[in-house]
């Protein structure tokens, strides 16, 4: 095993933001020399959860591995508690189950999908403590149960995210671009290798590209526009206050995050959830439930604001948006 091979992946991974236990499974891939593996990452989502699969590649010339890419799926279904999994079932010789575990219900469902004669899809510890959540008679589905149904019959959302040492959207970026969500990045590179800056949003209106992506838009800083920090002075923030506390919370709102923010309501200070909105040069607000606020009840009261102005009008005069490989 190449040991500085191994410490670039160790802090390619870190720099993305996948957590140390990822580390730990890719060293053990490498001491066995597997030539080709993936590794598996689920977080909750705002509704469902979030499927991570990363990619590793070994070199056919050399012990060398390479970490090029990994793909992100949006599930709807509810999270797993800690020690259950996905499991299908199939009858076995002599009587005696056979049964397949996911961590994603994605997968487990396509796996069932293909399977012939009888068959269960279930969650649970083990075959012994499970929770039926489809059955298979005769090659057909003749069950699924009612809360699992929208999972069940909904595809998933897929996005295939690309990386070059280190480089490129993080594990935190790429869940929310998922949830169609906007991410900032100030790496980026144009044709003639010019750095620039811009927000990115996955563009779900539009069919896939050849690569099974969906294309995305871009809103350029500064030219586009929006100006995150002259936004959020436009509302009563108890965070903007303290500059440290600033700083976190415009770090996570670039980042696609909905951080919690302390405001007043009704003359009760009350804690709310925020997100960046380029596109429209606006934030929106959320109760912490995910129930939507008007954000003007929130706002400091200043008449003829020509960035409140942008806000309201910036959807009628969208500029046109290039496509960004992710």
């Amino acid at each position: 095993m190449n040991l500085n091979n191994l410490e670039n992946l160790k802090d390619e991974l870190k720099a993305l933001g996948f957590p140390k236990k990822l580390a730990e499974d890719m060293e053990k891939n490498m001491q066995n020399n597997v030539p080709e593996f993936q590794l598996r990452h689920n977080l909750p989502a705002d509704k469902g959860q979030v499927d991570m699969q990363l990619h590793f590649r070994q070199s056919g010339q050399s012990d060398y591995y390479y970490f090029n890419k990994y793909s992100v799926t949006l599930n709807n279904a509810k999270p797993l508690e800690a020690d259950q999994k996905y499991l299908v079932i199939s009858p076995g010789d002599q009587g005696k189950p056979v049964f397949r575990k996911f961590d994603s219900p994605h997968e487990a469902i396509s796996y069932f999908k293909q399977q012939k004669g009888n068959s269960e899809l279930a969650s649970g510890k083990d075959v012994g403590h499970k929770t039926t959540l489809a059955t298979m008679e005769n090659d057909k589905v003749n069950f699924v149960a009612k809360d699992f149904q929208k999972t069940f019959y909904s595809p998933a959302v897929t996005q295939n995210v690309y990386v070059e040492k280190g480089q490129g959207f993080s594990a935190e970026q790429s869940i929310n671009l998922i949830q169609g969500r906007s991410v900032y990045r100030d790496d980026l590179l144009n044709l003639g290798g010019q750095p620039y800056k811009a927000w990115i949003k996955l563009d779900f209106d539009q069919a896939k590209d050849r690569f099974d992506n969906f294309k995305a838009k871009q809103f350029h800083d500064p030219s586009y526009g929006f100006d995150l920090k002259a936004v959020l002075d436009k509302y009563n923030i108890k965070e903007l206050a303290d500059p440290k506390q600033r700083e976190k919370l415009e770090e996570s709102l670039k980042n696609g995050n909905r951080p919690l923010i302390t405001t007043v309501k009704d003359g009760q200070e009350v804690k709310l959830r925020i997100e960046a909105v380029p596109r429209y040069g606006q934030v929106n607000m959320f109760q912490e439930n995910g129930k939507p606020e008007k954000r003007e009840q929130f706002q400091v009261a200043v008449k003829n604001d020509p960035l409140l102005e942008k806000g309201k009008n910036t959807q009628k005069h969208l500029s046109q948006s290039r496509g960004v490989k992710v």
